[in-house]
């Protein structure tokens, strides 16, 4: 993970414009799975974390 990458708990923007939270990371870290950030719903997934822009990262976050 980088500085810049989005990780679970983050709360994002993805490629389309829906707000989402990082759920999961998949697959040797190649599939970011995101949930709508209330309201439960349907999960989707994405293999770009570049479209995903970071609007709150989680706490624990880059405070090392």
């Amino acid at each position: 993970m980088t500085a810049e990458q989005a990780w679970v708990g983050d709360l994002v923007r993805d490629g389309s414009g829906r707000p989402a939270i990082v759920t999961d990371v998949r697959a040797g870290g190649t599939v970011w799975v995101l949930r709508p950030p209330a309201g439960g719903g349907p999960h989707w997934e994405t293999d770009d974390p570049r479209t995903l822009e970071i609007r709150v990262r989680s706490m624990g976050q880059g405070s090392s």
